[in-house]
């Protein structure tokens, strides 16, 4: 399982939420994963309201 803390964590150069979304597409784009978990809210000045269904779409 994918967890977005763990993306975070691992991929420190990340500024804004828009990265992230990029990063996570990229990542599920490479990896085996079929479960993803967003046991965090992502800490950017531009989350959106809709934040977990922009990662949502950007994994699956």
């Amino acid at each position: 399982m994918l967890l977005i803390s763990e993306i975070m964590i691992g991929n420190p150069q990340i500024e804004t939420f828009e990265e992230l979304v990029v990063t996570l597409r990229a990542i599920a784009k490479s990896s085996d994963e079929r479960f993803f978990r967003m046991d965090v809210k992502p800490d950017y000045a531009d989350v959106p309201d809709n934040w977990e269904d922009r990662l949502e779409a950007a994994f699956y």
